[in-house]
C-alpha cells in the first residue's frame, strides 16, 4: 500500500517511527514532512498528506500532532477525506469498519509508541463493512 505521512513538530518522532514500521512491512511511504522537531504550523504538512489521497498519489494517509485534533480537523476540510482521530485499537477498527476512513490521525502526546504502531496496523488491515454505512458515508460530502 502507498501511504502518505504528515506531521507537525509534536508528532515528528512518531512519524519517523511509523515510517520505519511501514517500510519494514513492505509499504511505500510518501513523507510530506515536517522533517525535524523544529516548530511548524501543522496545516502546512497535514493538508499535503491528505491531498495525496485525493490525488491518487497515496491510498491512505497517516497524520500526527500533539493531540491529533488539529490534524484531523485540517484533513477533514478536504472534500472526500474521512480522517479518524484514533487513540485505541477499537477506535482504529471502527473508523475503518463504519466510516471507511482514508486518513488516520494520532496524538503523539496522548498514546504510547507501541499502541500507535498497533493502531496503524489495524487501520491498514481493517476493511470497510459497507452495507448500512454506505448511505451515511455518502452524506458526508453533500
Amino acid at each position: 500500500m502507498i501511504i502518505a505521512l504528515g506531521t507537525d513538530h509534536a508528532g515528528f518522532t512518531y512519524k519517523e517511527l511509523v515510517k520505519v514500521h511501514l517500510t519494514q512491512a513492505g509499504h511505500t511511504v510518501i513523507d510530506k514532512g515536517t522533517f525535524s522537531p523544529d516548530p511548524v504550523d501543522y496545516p502546512d504538512f497535514i493538508r499535503p498528506a491528505a491531498q495525496a489521497v485525493l490525488d491518487g498519489e497515496a491510498e491512505r494517509a497517516i497524520v500526527f500532532g500533539g493531540s491529533g485534533n488539529g490534524e484531523a480537523m485540517t484533513a477533514n476540510r478536504l472534500k472526500g477525506i474521512r480522517c479518524g482521530l484514533c487513540w485505541s485499537e477499537e477506535t482504529a477498527r471502527l473508523t475503518r469498519q463504519h466510516n471507511d476512513a482514508n486518513v488516520l490521525s494520532m496524538g503523539a502526546r496522548q498514546i504510547p509508541e507501541d499502541l500507535a504502531l498497533r493502531i496503524v496496523d489495524i487501520f491498514l488491515e481493517t476493511p470497510f463493512e459497507g452495507g448500512r454505512h454506505l448511505a451515511r458515508i455518502a452524506k458526508l460530502d453533500l
